[in-house]
């Protein structure tokens, strides 16, 4: 019990200087308990689908989909936790559709969380993964005249960053932080 109470130790010094009422404050973490990944849900299809969008709990069967089928039983143990999706905006597209000469596709962003000692784990689970689009995702796009009927076509993750910081994966490296 004593080396995870290591592993997560966090010193902080508090300095105060009562003349200017400046504040400074130093936190240093040595073990961090989380690994987080940026992930993106790219659709392979024979057919292009417009407006590809994710919910959260589409998702999160897409990830443990991924899970069980690289790890098996122990896979969907490992917890994940869904820190948030960012869907495509219809009018960003149309406006970067209309400044390019080419068409850009936007996919959705899913940014999640998971102990730091599955990262690894969930790392090779989901970028070797390959599922299929649902049945339901398939009809509405069928409906919606984005896709043909027959609905051939599967999903796959994209691993955009992984970092045992928040931080680090949502704003780049810091190293601007070390630049004169």
């Amino acid at each position: 019990m004593a080396s995870q109470t290591e592993d997560v130790i966090m010193t902080a010094e508090h300095t105060t200087t009562t003349n200017n009422k400046s504040t400074q404050r130093r936190i240093t973490s040595r073990n961090p308990q989380w690994t987080y990944f940026k992930l993106q849900l790219i659709p392979h299809s024979n057919h292009p689908i417009k407006n590809f969008t994710i919910d959260p709990l589409t998702a999160r069967a897409h990830l443990s989909s991924a899970l069980s089928q690289f790890l098996g039983l122990m896979g969907t143990s490992i917890g994940i936790d869904i820190l948030k999706i960012e869907n495509p905006s219809s009018s960003s597209t149309v406006q970067q559709q209309q400044s390019a000469k080419r068409p850009i596709i936007e996919f959705p962003n899913v940014w999640i969380r998971v102990p730091k000692d599955d990262g690894a784990a969930v790392l090779a689970a989901l970028s070797s993964w390959v599922g299929s689009l649902s049945s339901s995702a398939a009809a509405a796009a069928a409906a919606a005249g984005d896709v043909s009927e027959d609905g051939d076509g599967g999903v796959a993750w994209r691993v955009c960053a992984k970092g045992n910081y928040l931080n680090a994966i949502v704003h780049g490296s810091g190293k601007e932080v070390f630049d004169p």
